[in-house]
């Protein structure tokens, strides 16, 4: 693939092809948080708030314990192969907790649903697909739904409980994972596979990842950054409730804040793609969420002071949802790709688990404070860790070359 200052055609489709498959999962995750815990109080046993919080919060946790083996069979047998029988199996899960007859067999269900870890398998194809020059705009795409599904679950999920209840939002979900597997056949490019020695031993090839200390840094990044995000929104909604913004108007603040943030995190992706630039950009990122973190207690007195808050925290954010995926790729060895991006996206979904599991212990104890110091704690871990980052130095061209599905 010759280089270029633009992606190829071939490059944006697979690009958003994979975002829109990533979206669909982190969709079918966010998308009953606010409609959940009513809905079950109708179900035996729904009455139960640790079982609630359990059905919740499973998810994530069975997607932190099968990113890695999912990341490294994708180096073993290729990615869409992997990532078909984990779109199948979260479909399958989605099923099982439509036509749950107890919040049991919903944990199940979820159980099921996060069994289909496919994030390290669709990251690490995409980056297969691009070249790397434009490989941060790749991962930009697929990193900035997270915040796009987010919000658009906060806004779609009231309307959805209206209109097809719980069981429907996750009918329809699994109907959106076959969909997806759909995609992945006719839409995303093909890979033109380097030949490599793949090595059988997954021990062996993760005591190397995880003696690797730049991967380290980056995993604890992404560990520390939704563990923030989940405890952060927590506290957020009872912020804008006391502030006076009934709860289904908060979609009012929180789609322009994320809108907003896609804009503002451009200058820093952007700025981040030139020669000895992009240390400087992530680090910049991370000092700025740890101040927005530090100055949380004094930011929510109004909806204008949250929204501003918000926008604060999600620039950032974006920005390093962009960069961190792509640092992965670049530094993990290329046999062990998928494998290393494997174990970021555990310790993402892990991030993500502990964040709402300790977010609402400490919040109910302690309030704000119980959310901002814990955090302000790992983002300041990780400001050190990326002072003392190497920028991965530029790969040659010899690069995976995407081609035409046939």
């Amino acid at each position: 693939m010759p280089s270029s200052n633009r992606m190829s055609a071939l490059e944006i489709r697979a690009s958003l092809a994979l975002a829109s498959v990533f979206g669909l999962r982190l969709f079918g995750m966010f998308v009953i948080l606010p409609v959940f815990a009513i809905y079950a109080e109708t179900l035996p046993g729904g009455t139960n708030l640790t079982l609630v919080g359990v059905a919740i919060g499973i998810y994530g946790l069975t997607q932190a314990i099968l990113q890695i083996p999912f990341g490294w069979w994708s180096d073993r047998f290729g990615r869409k192969p992997v990532i078909y029988f984990g779109l199948l199996l979260f479909a399958i899960g989605s099923f099982v907790a439509a036509y749950a007859p107890n919040i049991y067999v919903v944990i199940i269900g979820r159980i099921l649903q996060g069994a289909g870890a496919v994030s390290a398998a669709v990251i690490a194809l995409a980056a297969d697909l691009t070249r790397e020059e434009h490989r941060t705009k790749a991962m930009a795409m697929i990193g900035s739904t997270i915040g796009v599904v987010f919000a658009l679950s906060l806004v779609a999920a009231p309307w959805l409980n209206d209109s097809i209840g719980v069981p429907g939002i996750f009918a329809l979900t699994g109907a959106l994972a076959l969909g997806a597997m759909l995609v992945i056949w006719r839409v995303v490019p093909a890979v033109a596979e380097v030949p490599q020695a793949r090595s059988p031993r997954l021990l062996a090839d993760l005591q190397t990842l995880l003696a690797d200390a730049q991967l380290a840094r980056l995993n604890w990044g992404i560990f520390a950054l939704h563990a923030v995000l989940m405890a952060l929104f927590i506290a957020v909604p009872f912020a804008l409730r006391d502030a006076g913004m009934p709860l289904n108007q908060h979609w009012k603040v929180y789609l322009p804040v994320m809108l907003a943030s896609f804009v503002l995190m451009l200058p820093a992706v952007l700025g981040g793609q030139r020669p000895g630039r992009l240390k400087g950009w992530f680090t910049a990122a991370v000092a700025l969420l740890l101040a927005v973190q530090l100055a949380m207690p004094w930011m929510t007195g109004s909806v204008w002071m949250i929204a501003l808050f918000l926008l604060l925290f999600f620039t950032p954010f974006n920005v390093l949802e962009a960069m961190l995926p792509s640092l992965v790729s670049r530094i993990a060895p290329p046999q062990l790709k998928g494998a290393a991006i494997g174990v970021y996206s555990s310790l993402q979904f892990l991030g993500t688990f502990a964040g709402a599991a300790a977010g609402g212990f400490l919040y109910s104890r302690w309030g704000v404070a119980g959310i901002v110091l814990p955090g302000a704690i790992l983002l300041a871990i990780w400001l050190i860790l990326a002072i003392g980052m190497q920028a991965p130095p530029p790969r040659g061209a010899a690069e995976p070359v995407a081609q035409a599905a046939r």
